[in-house]
């Protein structure tokens, strides 16, 4: 029998380019994500195709020999897919199907349907609904080019222009119905928000998939979802966490990505409210992955452009218990690299230097979770004295896990 699971996966490949302003690391780096990309949405990769280019060429982003080379490896091999690492202009994927004869998606488009995949309420799905609306509009005319000679039949008849127009109408109505659909959604949330009165609000950010879930769960001992795919979190979810005695409220939200297509940046404006709307913010990361500071470096990136970057921090490295590095002998005269550095010479470089209280974790294994409680209980203490100047007597911090242990 058929594993089922196995059934569902779509063969596909990666095209990316290494230009001036991308080097053969980055692009490396990003190809990795987007394997990943592909494999949460449900493709298995098997092969990636890499071009130096001066700039990406204005037609089909290729060259036309890459394209010929991809076209030959995609017929003997059977693949359905071509995925790119870049968005593509709607010209470039009309040439493109026209050029391979197969599907061809971008990395906005991959990612627009693993957000599709993934959301769960109601809101979630208009705002991504809003999103591939907003991406499809423009490239109404490409889905008729190919695929009526290659495929035929029925639905599969190239429709004249008149109904392409008629298309793009309903979409644009469709477009306007969503927005004011979002709107109303907006300000019920705006008045949730501000009807969770004065407590002190924390909001966890982060890259896509660095355990931002997991710690929420630990945290607040409740069960958000959490798995090792992206974006398995994109419905905001708020808890209740008590630490000490200080209650305050903790908000799980979407994870961030490089090159995060702007349609969903702005079809979420609410989820990212709740980041902006926050007191504090704990920026998790993932300390095992080995590109985290350019994942740090794209979360601040989009704290600035959410204008939510000068607020009060804390830095939590998580994934701790999955950190290696490669041990250099003493004898050896090569020079070291960031695989060769140990954890313990993380903390003394920028990390140990930060502005932000920093702490190195694992929400799996819980080490260091009375550290990092003590640390979340002082800068939420902090903000809840210059609020309440009066009431600061009330609390004292205690370890509420070390008391449940001590009870049983």
């Amino acid at each position: 029998m058929l594993d089922k699971k196995e059934h569902h996966y779509e063969k596909a490949v990666l095209v990316g380019v290494i230009t001036q302003h991308q080097d053969e690391d980055k692009l490396t780096e990003y190809m990795d994500e987007l394997e990943f990309l592909a494999f949460t949405a449900g493709a298995t990769v098997q092969k990636r195709f890499t071009q130096k280019l001066t700039q990406p060429d204005s037609k089909t982003f290729i060259g036309s020999g890459k394209a010929q080379e991809i076209k030959e490896y995609v017929k003997e091999n059977e693949i359905g897919t071509v995925i790119f690492d870049d968005e593509l202009s709607p010209s470039q994927l009309k040439n493109l199907e026209r050029e391979i004869e197969v599907k061809i998606l971008d990395r906005t488009n991959l990612i627009l349907d693993i957000f599709a995949q993934r959301a769960q309420t109601s809101y979630a799905r208009t705002q991504v609904e809003l999103a591939q609306y907003q991406y499809l509009l423009p490239r109404l005319t490409r889905m008729w080019t190919h695929l009526e000679r290659q495929k035929g039949g029925i639905g599969m008849r190239g429709p004249g222009e008149t109904e392409i127009e008629t298309d793009r109408r309903i979409i644009r109505d469709r477009i306007s119905l969503l927005k004011d659909k979002l709107k109303t959604i907006d300000r019920q949330m705006a008045t949730q928000r501000n009807n969770r009165g004065k407590v002190v609000r924390a909001a966890l950010v982060g890259y896509t998939n660095v355990g931002k879930s997991t710690l929420m769960n630990a945290l607040s001992k409740s069960e958000v979802f959490a798995e090792n795919k992206l974006f398995a979190t994109l419905d905001t979810t708020v808890r209740k966490v008590v630490i000490g005695n200080l209650p305050f409220l903790l908000t799980d939200t979407v994870g961030f990505i490089r090159k995060l297509p702007t349609q969903l940046v702005e079809s979420f404006k609410s989820t990212l409210d709740e980041v902006r709307e926050a007191d504090l913010l704990i920026h998790v990361a993932d300390i095992s992955h080995e590109s985290f500071e350019d994942q740090v470096e794209s979360v601040n990136q989009t704290l600035m452009e959410i204008n939510a970057h000068q607020k009060p921090m804390i830095m939590i490295f998580n994934k701790i218990d999955d950190f290696s590095y490669d041990k250099k002998d003493e004898d050896d005269l090569t020079p070291s690299t960031r695989k060769n550095i140990s954890l313990e010479e993380w903390k003394k470089t920028w990390m140990g230097k930060s502005k932000y209280p920093t702490v190195f974790i694992s929400a799996l294994t819980k080490e260091n979770f009375p550290e990092m409680k003590k640390m979340i209980y002082d800068e939420v203490m902090k903000i809840h004295i210059s609020r309440f100047p009066y009431n600061d007597f009330l609390f004292e911090y205690f370890d509420n896990d070390e008391e449940e242990e001590n009870n049983d």
